[in-house]
Protein backbone atom coordinates (compact mmCIF):
# COMPACT_ATOMS: atom_id res chain seq x y z
CA UNK A 1 0.00 0.00 0.00
CA UNK A 2 1.46 3.62 -0.96
CA UNK A 3 2.56 5.31 2.27
CA UNK A 4 1.85 8.81 0.01
CA UNK A 5 -1.51 7.41 -0.98
CA UNK A 6 -2.75 6.44 2.39
CA UNK A 7 -2.30 9.73 4.29
CA UNK A 8 -6.04 11.42 4.08
CA UNK A 9 -6.19 15.01 3.39
CA UNK A 10 -7.68 17.20 6.17
CA UNK A 11 -9.64 19.51 4.76
CA UNK A 12 -9.04 23.42 6.51
CA UNK A 13 -11.82 26.10 7.28
CA UNK A 14 -13.21 28.46 4.52
CA UNK A 15 -12.69 25.39 1.86
CA UNK A 16 -15.47 23.36 0.30
CA UNK A 17 -15.19 20.41 -1.73
CA UNK A 18 -17.15 18.71 -4.24
CA UNK A 19 -16.77 14.98 -5.35
CA UNK A 20 -19.06 13.85 -8.38
CA UNK A 21 -17.48 10.88 -10.25
CA UNK A 22 -13.65 11.34 -9.73
CA UNK A 23 -14.18 14.74 -10.47
CA UNK A 24 -13.01 16.93 -7.34
CA UNK A 25 -14.27 20.78 -7.32
CA UNK A 26 -12.28 22.33 -4.34
CA UNK A 27 -12.96 26.42 -3.90
CA UNK A 28 -11.05 28.35 -0.88
CA UNK A 29 -10.41 32.23 -0.30
CA UNK A 30 -7.39 31.92 -3.09
CA UNK A 31 -9.80 30.48 -6.06
CA UNK A 32 -11.44 27.74 -7.29
CA UNK A 33 -9.91 24.48 -8.88
CA UNK A 34 -11.73 21.37 -10.76
CA UNK A 35 -9.68 18.53 -11.85
CA UNK A 36 -10.89 15.07 -13.11
CA UNK A 37 -9.20 11.95 -11.87
CA UNK A 38 -8.85 7.83 -12.66
CA UNK A 39 -11.25 5.74 -12.74
CA UNK A 40 -9.16 3.18 -10.74
CA UNK A 41 -8.83 5.76 -7.70
CA UNK A 42 -11.39 5.96 -5.57
CA UNK A 43 -12.07 9.09 -3.88
CA UNK A 44 -14.19 9.51 -0.85
CA UNK A 45 -14.86 12.52 2.00
CA UNK A 46 -15.22 11.75 5.82
CA UNK A 47 -15.96 14.47 7.85
CA UNK A 48 -13.44 16.51 7.40
CA UNK A 49 -11.05 14.65 5.33
CA UNK A 50 -10.33 13.22 2.05
CA UNK A 51 -9.61 9.40 1.56
CA UNK A 52 -8.11 8.54 -1.53
CA UNK A 53 -8.10 4.40 -2.02
CA UNK A 54 -7.64 2.15 -4.86
CA UNK A 55 -9.14 -0.31 -6.30
CA UNK A 56 -6.86 -2.90 -7.10
CA UNK A 57 -3.15 -3.54 -7.04
CA UNK A 58 -2.86 -3.60 -10.49
CA UNK A 59 0.67 -1.64 -11.14
CA UNK A 60 -1.62 1.05 -12.36
CA UNK A 61 -3.49 1.79 -9.48
CA UNK A 62 -0.64 1.18 -7.35
CA UNK A 63 1.19 4.29 -9.57
CA UNK A 64 -1.90 6.51 -9.26
CA UNK A 65 -2.44 5.99 -5.65
CA UNK A 66 0.10 8.33 -4.04
CA UNK A 67 -0.10 10.61 -7.11
CA UNK A 68 -3.66 11.31 -7.07
CA UNK A 69 -3.41 11.80 -3.17
CA UNK A 70 -0.55 14.45 -3.95
CA UNK A 71 -2.43 16.36 -6.52
CA UNK A 72 -5.43 16.51 -4.19
CA UNK A 73 -3.65 17.88 -1.49
CA UNK A 74 -2.12 21.00 -3.76
CA UNK A 75 -5.55 21.49 -4.86
CA UNK A 76 -6.43 21.76 -1.37
CA UNK A 77 -3.47 24.27 -0.09
CA UNK A 78 -3.88 26.18 -3.36
CA UNK A 79 -7.26 27.51 -2.80
CA UNK A 80 -6.05 27.87 0.97
CA UNK A 81 -2.79 29.23 1.20
CA UNK A 82 -2.11 29.67 -2.51
CA UNK A 83 1.67 28.72 -4.03
CA UNK A 84 4.34 31.29 -5.09
CA UNK A 85 7.74 30.96 -6.86
CA UNK A 86 10.00 33.46 -6.70
CA UNK A 87 12.64 34.13 -9.78
CA UNK A 88 15.35 36.60 -9.84
CA UNK A 89 16.43 39.48 -12.73
CA UNK A 90 20.28 39.73 -13.43
CA UNK A 91 22.07 41.53 -15.83
CA UNK A 92 23.24 45.41 -16.26
CA UNK A 93 20.21 47.53 -17.83
CA UNK A 94 17.96 44.33 -17.07
CA UNK A 95 14.42 44.98 -15.20
CA UNK A 96 10.86 44.13 -14.80
CA UNK A 97 7.34 45.72 -14.10
CA UNK A 98 4.19 45.07 -13.78
CA UNK A 99 1.82 47.20 -16.02
CA UNK A 100 -2.19 45.69 -15.55
CA UNK A 101 -2.36 42.57 -16.16
CA UNK A 102 0.87 42.33 -18.40
CA UNK A 103 4.59 41.68 -17.77
CA UNK A 104 6.80 43.93 -19.65
CA UNK A 105 10.94 42.97 -19.15
CA UNK A 106 13.75 44.39 -20.35
CA UNK A 107 16.34 41.24 -21.09
CA UNK A 108 19.29 42.53 -23.09
CA UNK A 109 17.15 42.17 -26.47
CA UNK A 110 16.36 45.23 -29.21
CA UNK A 111 12.81 45.49 -27.62
CA UNK A 112 10.91 45.08 -24.68
CA UNK A 113 9.55 41.80 -23.98
CA UNK A 114 5.49 41.77 -23.16
CA UNK A 115 3.93 38.73 -21.26
CA UNK A 116 0.85 38.30 -20.00
CA UNK A 117 0.24 35.22 -17.70
CA UNK A 118 -3.36 32.71 -17.44
CA UNK A 119 -6.16 34.90 -15.39
CA UNK A 120 -5.67 33.13 -12.02
CA UNK A 121 -1.68 34.22 -12.13
CA UNK A 122 -0.57 37.48 -9.88
CA UNK A 123 2.50 38.92 -10.59
CA UNK A 124 4.77 40.79 -8.48
CA UNK A 125 7.86 42.93 -9.27
CA UNK A 126 10.10 44.72 -7.02
CA UNK A 127 13.45 45.97 -6.90
CA UNK A 128 16.07 44.65 -4.31
CA UNK A 129 19.98 44.59 -5.20
CA UNK A 130 18.76 42.95 -8.48
CA UNK A 131 14.90 42.58 -9.78
CA UNK A 132 12.71 40.08 -8.10
CA UNK A 133 9.38 38.86 -9.87
CA UNK A 134 7.17 36.72 -7.37
CA UNK A 135 4.42 35.04 -9.18
CA UNK A 136 1.36 33.36 -7.13
CA UNK A 137 -1.46 31.40 -7.95
CA UNK A 138 -3.42 28.62 -6.43
CA UNK A 139 -2.48 26.05 -9.30
CA UNK A 140 0.85 24.92 -8.46
CA UNK A 141 1.24 22.99 -12.17
CA UNK A 142 0.78 26.72 -13.50
CA UNK A 143 2.72 28.79 -11.48
CA UNK A 144 5.12 26.47 -11.89
CA UNK A 145 4.45 26.44 -15.68
CA UNK A 146 4.87 30.36 -15.73
CA UNK A 147 7.78 30.55 -13.93
CA UNK A 148 9.32 27.93 -15.98
CA UNK A 149 8.47 30.36 -19.77
CA UNK A 150 9.67 33.48 -17.90
CA UNK A 151 12.92 32.24 -16.83
CA UNK A 152 13.51 30.66 -20.91
CA UNK A 153 13.16 34.37 -22.15
CA UNK A 154 16.91 34.65 -21.06
CA UNK A 155 17.57 31.55 -19.28
CA UNK A 156 21.40 32.41 -16.70
CA UNK A 157 24.17 33.07 -19.30
CA UNK A 158 27.02 30.38 -18.47
CA UNK A 159 30.12 32.97 -18.91
CA UNK A 160 28.34 36.00 -16.97
CA UNK A 161 25.89 34.66 -15.19
CA UNK A 162 22.87 37.61 -16.18
CA UNK A 163 19.42 36.18 -17.05
CA UNK A 164 16.32 34.93 -15.69
CA UNK A 165 17.05 32.51 -12.55
CA UNK A 166 14.94 31.26 -10.15
CA UNK A 167 15.66 32.37 -6.65
CA UNK A 168 18.52 30.67 -4.97
CA UNK A 169 19.21 28.87 -8.33
CA UNK A 170 23.35 28.49 -8.57
CA UNK A 171 24.67 28.83 -11.59
CA UNK A 172 28.39 27.31 -12.06
CA UNK A 173 29.93 29.97 -14.36
CA UNK A 174 32.36 29.01 -16.75
CA UNK A 175 36.01 30.31 -17.58
CA UNK A 176 35.92 32.61 -20.22
CA UNK A 177 38.67 32.06 -23.32
CA UNK A 178 41.09 34.53 -21.45
CA UNK A 179 40.83 32.52 -19.03
CA UNK A 180 42.07 28.96 -20.87
CA UNK A 181 44.87 31.47 -22.63
CA UNK A 182 46.30 32.13 -19.55
CA UNK A 183 46.61 28.76 -18.53
CA UNK A 184 48.47 27.52 -21.31
CA UNK A 185 51.26 30.35 -20.30
CA UNK A 186 51.02 31.71 -23.93
CA UNK A 187 53.96 29.19 -25.38
CA UNK A 188 53.74 29.45 -28.97
CA UNK A 189 56.39 28.57 -32.43
CA UNK A 190 58.92 25.54 -32.28
CA UNK A 191 62.02 25.47 -30.10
Amino acid sequence: MSRVGRKPISIPSGVKIEIKANIVSVEGPKGKLIKSFSPLIEITRNDNQIIVKRSSDEKLSRALHGTTRNLIANMVKGVSEGFEKQLEIIGIGYSVKVEGEKLVMKLGFSHPIEYTPPASIKLEAKKTKNFELIIRGPDKQTVGEVACKIRMFSPPDAYKGKGVRYKGEQVKLKPGKTAAAGATGGATGAG
